[in-house]
């Protein structure tokens, strides 16, 4: 039988977020790329804090009414995979970030939010009176953080602590606080086999659309820098693949920079807001599929092992630890594939997405070898 237990201690928690080419506000109006905002053209007071929010100007000026000004971001989960990323594309066009950390926080960490142009504060989220002094003066809140699995700590830092009551409280912190407006990070709606991380986001997204405040959901399909990692026995280095069930469902692939993008986007842009967004790829391919795309890349034949649905399922149902259901959970819904159809959310939203080609061709170096 497959094991999660050691699956889930292969997990890297130092992946990096690929950087995306193009900025969607730039697509969408026709602008040359903002440049890092200053001091230098007064736009709009923030109604959340009684002072001026400052942009540079652009070749084209866009209208103030067209963009959303936000003053103060804070974002939770800023030392992750996508919350590092938002937080270095936020610093490029907002007056202020800041960056969640805890005391506990890997200073070289911290120091690399402060490089980027963040603000890192103390908080945590078993802490409410340090929600409530994070969230003070904030404009809007951005939360990608989960205890799975990088900080995992059963009774501790848990799914049941983290993911479900703790940010259960920072949107009450947020609430209490006055914030504008609230982005949660959830998972796709397909990705649907019951385990504990699987109901605590669904029941976060409950609570937060409950919650009187102006919010978007985000729900990204699987990350390529996860299941396309050997994190999950996919190993382009080495050419080998580990595929849960048969690899013939489509999924819909997508970056974690672009998710990021998304993530700014729903920010900053007065449309997303009372919206929960799918988020795949620019295509739905098959892990299978997958497999051959690294194969041309890298001009190499893969050994490809498979973990029968069968097999997942008994380690589902035999777990008793939260973060084992979980992992195995989601290698179930793996198996039964995610297709999201991105042509409606691209035309109103026009982010420039990462394919598993480009992915292939970035992590790889190389260009595909013709045939």
């Amino acid at each position: 039988m497959f094991d999660t237990v050691s699956w889930a201690s292969r997990w890297c928690p130092s992946l990096d977020a690929t950087r995306g080419d193009l900025d969607p506000l730039w697509l969408w109006r026709g602008h040359g790329r903002p440049s890092r905002l200053g001091a230098r053209e007064v736009s709009r007071r923030s109604p959340n804090l009684g002072r001026p929010s400052c942009v540079e100007p652009l070749a084209r000026p866009v209208p103030l009414d067209d963009m959303e000004v936000l003053v103060v971001i804070l974002v939770v989960g800023s030392t992750g995979m996508v919350g590092s990323e938002i937080c270095r594309r936020l610093a490029e066009r907002v007056e202020s970030v800041r960056a969640l950390v805890r005391t506990t926080t890997d200073p070289a960490r911290v120091a690399a939010l402060r490089e980027i142009g963040a603000q890192p504060v103390i908080g945590d989220l078993r802490d409410v009176a340090s929600l409530e002094r994070a969230c003070e003066g904030v404009d809007a809140v951005v939360s990608t953080v989960s205890a799975m699995p990088f900080s995992y700590l059963p009774g501790v830092n848990d799914i049941a602590t983290t993911d479900l009551e703790g940010t259960r409280a920072l949107i009450a912190a947020a609430g209490k606080a006055g914030v504008r407006r609230f982005v949660y990070m959830s998972f796709s709606k397909n990705l649907d086999t019951p385990c504990p991380l699987h109901d605590a986001k669904r029941s976060v997204e409950a609570h937060l659309r409950e919650s009187g405040l102006e919010y978007t959901i985000l729900r990204p399909s699987c990350f390529m820098e996860v299941w396309l990692s050997p994190a999950v026995g996919f190993d382009p280095e080495n050419a080998k693949a580990t595929i849960y069930g048969d690899g013939t469902r489509p999924l819909s692939w997508i970056a974690a920079s672009d998710v990021a993008e998304f993530a700014v986007v729903a920010l900053l842009a007065p449309e997303a807001a009372g919206r929960t967004l799918e988020l795949g790829g620019p295509e739905a391919i098959t892990p299978l599929d997958a497999v051959r795309v690294f194969e041309r890349v890298g001009g190499r034949a893969f050994e490809v092992q498979h973990v029968p649905v069968e097999s997942l399922q008994q380690q589902l149902a035999a777990a008793t630890d939260p973060m084992q259901q979980s992992f195995a959970g989601l290698m179930c819904a793996y198996a039964n594939g995610d297709r999201i159809e991105m042509s409606s959310t691209l035309a109103e939203f026009p982010v420039a997405m990462t394919s598993v080609l480009q992915y292939a061709e970035r992590l790889l170096g190389k260009v595909p070898v013709a045939h």
